[in-house]
């Protein structure tokens, strides 16, 4: 018999459509699968066709005919990702805010094309996160990219960095002067991609929202700060720190109720000593960071904890009480 026409797209085309038309739960007849060739200007013959699902194995796609009646449904009956790990990922991508809501879409829509149109219908999920706001800079994943390159590369680069004003405007900080800086690392901390670089001019480590660098660039300078950054426990320092705004690191002894110790095993982990002090009460030594924003989380979680030292944490605390009040003429 000879061959059909459009033999070389075949073998691709038939993938494609098993792929996107098949899945455990649904399944193609022969006559089908011929029928979706013709709308591809492809004829074959069933010969032809029983020896492409066998040869689909090659390209990883298994394919699996079973017996209902006097025909053969095949389906695919394995693919690089389950759907329920799909699912996930599409729940982390609506989820996070660093993603817009454009680039959202377009992940999900190309996850959308691992599975069957059948499973895609599924992938349409909307995920509801309290007070979630998405980043709007687009340009946050060529920032990561860069970072990722610059790293791999050995280079500094170099980026300007910007806030929002009251107008609800890009503001350029530093006049709109480009930052040169060693990229050493990335880190995730409240929903927020931060720059782990080396500024050799104040010789210490900064960390750089990725959401809020404009223009990233790699540059031919090798990067410095090695010693510093091997000094430096990025895991430890998020444990350590609030929101990444650093301050004088003090061991701080914390009074807590009962019921909050989850809050506190949730923050600085399981490794930590809880002592009991009476009933409903126990005492913690915590390695912390402390600034306005550890300060702000301990008057977040109202009387279930007080600092009880070293003294000038204490103060500090008071002073900053001293200072709401003030403020708030109360």
């Amino acid at each position: 018999m000879p061959k059909g026409t459009n033999q070389k797209f075949k073998l691709y085309r038939l993938a494609q459509i098993m792929m996107e038309k098949t899945d455990e739960e649904h399944f193609i007849t022969m006559p089908e699968i011929l029928k979706e060739l013709e709308a591809y200007e492809i004829t074959a013959d069933r010969k032809s066709i029983y020896n492409d699902l066998k040869d689909l194995e090659q390209l990883g796609i298994e394919v699996e005919g079973e017996a209902v009646g006097n025909r053969y449904h095949y389906h695919v009956v394995s693919r690089a990702f389950e759907l329920p790990e799909l699912k996930l990922l599409v729940d982390a991508i609506q989820s996070s805010k660093f993603i817009t809501e454009r680039k959202s879409n377009a992940l999900i829509k190309k996850l959308e094309k691992l599975v069957s149109k059948h499973d895609a219908l599924k992938l349409q999920r909307q995920v509801y996160v309290s007070g979630r706001i998405k980043t709007m800079n687009e340009s946050i994943y060529y920032n990561v990219d860069s970072i990722h390159n610059a790293i791999t590369e050995n280079k500094k680069i170099k980026f300007q960095y910007f806030q929002w004003n009251v107008k609800k405007e890009m503001e350029l900080r530093h006049g709109g002067a480009f930052y040169h800086i060693s990229p050493w690392g990335l880190s995730w901390d409240h929903e927020n991609y931060y720059l782990v670089g080396y500024d050799s001019v104040e010789e210490k480590i900064k960390y750089y929202r990725v959401d809020k660098m404009l223009r990233v660039q790699m540059t031919e300078e090798e990067r410095e700060g090695k010693e510093y950054f091997k000094k430096l426990d990025m895991s430890e320092y998020a444990r350590k720190s609030f929101s990444m705004f650093g301050g004088d690191e003090q061991q701080v002894k914390l009074l807590v109720k009962n019921e909050l110790a989850g809050v506190i095993i949730d923050r600085f982990g399981k490794d930590i000593m809880m002592i009991p002090v009476d009933a409903e009460h126990f005492s913690v030594n915590v390695n912390v960071q402390v600034s306005n924003h550890f300060l702000g989380w301990i008057m977040s979680l109202g009387a279930g904890v007080k600092i009880a030292g070293p003294d000038e944490v204490v103060e500090r605390m008071r002073k900053e009480i001293e200072r709401l009040s003030n403020q708030y003429n109360v």
